[in-house]
């Protein structure tokens, strides 16, 4: 496996539910990373009602 590709399977949360909707899944609308990709913050975003969720992922410490 080439030293370039990174897997991000411990940035990104598996999905996140609308809390108005109680059910239904929420879409990406948005992600910021932080200038020193320390963290991410995504925008979640309700098809149905619109309603908008923003959630903060922390670059976990890799100590070697």
């Amino acid at each position: 496996m080439p030293a370039y590709i990174h897997h991000h399977d411990d940035t990104e949360p598996a999905f996140v539910i609308c809390p108005s909707c109680v059910g239904l899944p929420m879409f990406v609308r948005d992600v910021e990373p932080h200038w020193s990709m320390a963290k991410i913050e995504f925008t979640y975003e309700c098809a149905d009602c619109g309603a908008e969720v923003r959630r903060t992922i922390v670059k976990p410490d890799v100590r070697h």
